[in-house]
């Protein structure tokens, strides 16, 4: 008999799927998964906007059930996820990345409004589209394209990874790419955490690490972790590594987009630390002065 471990998860359609993704993966290392489903601040608040929620909206009650011994693994979208992690837990693997960016969900073009309840896309599309407006949108991923397609909007931004995950074909034939949009940092990766002492555990669950996504967003995570930001910032990072080089583009967005700094690197020895040597010139680039905003 194979041995068992309960795995932690959110009750979205796109965390489920997340979740016997990784079930799927555990069961070809001798490993017998039982999904638990878990209700999260940020799934019972759908009325209010994230910021006002504070960090770790969507992960502080799967953290407390892997302290507790309620499960023994949680596993997340890792853009959910605060860079500082509790004592006891830590990230067993990072499964291979899909598509990082962000899409828009074509509904009405001769439109000059656009939803999303992401602040980081929210800034970002107003930097490009000063005269556009943003509208605020919550619930799972078919609850947002239904609001969608039931407003007289352009249209509303997705993730494209959580689109191709609940195979949304139709929303993808009708999306179009942003690729001028910088992804929240870690977007398009899922995380699976442990508890410390679970050596054994981390052992198994540690051979589905993809190393090259592992440290993509590790150096996105580091200049996140470096700049400060949570939901209460519009911070944007996204690293490619191939190997041991990385190109990385990051971005500081004003909330109305007015202000804006960028940053391009490249580097043949990639590490996590290069994220946070990057959020360095960044801020002495001009992003110090757009982090005073957010400090007010």
């Amino acid at each position: 008999m194979m041995p068992k471990a309960n795995i932690g998860t959110r009750g979205s359609d796109l965390a489920l799927y997340q979740a016997n993704l990784l079930k799927g993966k555990l069961e070809l290392e001798g490993l017998d998964g039982q999904i638990v489903t878990i209700s999260t601040t940020g799934d019972r608040n759908q009325d209010r906007n994230l910021q006002s929620l504070g960090t770790g909206i969507f992960t502080k009650a799967l953290d407390e059930a892997l302290s507790n011994g309620d499960i023994d693994l949680a596993v997340h979208s890792m853009k959910d996820v605060p860079t500082i992690l509790q004592e006891d837990i830590e990230v067993f693997a990072v499964l291979e990345r899909g598509e990082c960016g962000d899409v828009l969900v074509v509904n009405n073009l001769e439109r000059n409004v656009v939803a999303t309840g992401s602040i980081r896309r929210r800034a970002q599309w107003l930097r490009r589209y000063p005269q556009d407006e943003v509208h605020g949108l919550r619930g799972n991923v078919q609850t947002r394209i239904d609001k969608v397609k039931r407003n007289e909007w352009k249209g509303g931004i997705f993730a494209k990874a959580g689109l191709a995950r609940l195979n949304k074909a139709f929303e993808l034939n009708h999306a179009i790419e942003l690729d001028w949009m910088i992804p929240a940092p870690a977007q398009g990766a899922i995380v699976v955490l442990g508890r410390s002492v679970d050596l054994e555990l981390k052992a198994i669950v540690s051979q589905l690490n993809h190393q090259e996504s592992s440290l993509a967003v590790a150096i996105e995570r580091s200049f996140l972790n470096r700049l400060e930001g949570g939901c209460s910032a519009p911070i944007g990072a996204r690293a490619i590594v191939k190997g041991q080089h990385v190109d990385f583009v990051g971005c500081l967005t004003s909330p109305n987009g007015e202000k804006e700094v960028r940053i391009a690197r490249k580097s043949s020895d990639a590490s996590p630390q290069l994220g946070r040597e990057w959020a360095e010139l960044l801020l002495e680039n001009g992003g110090r002065e757009i982090m005073k905003l957010f400090h007010q």
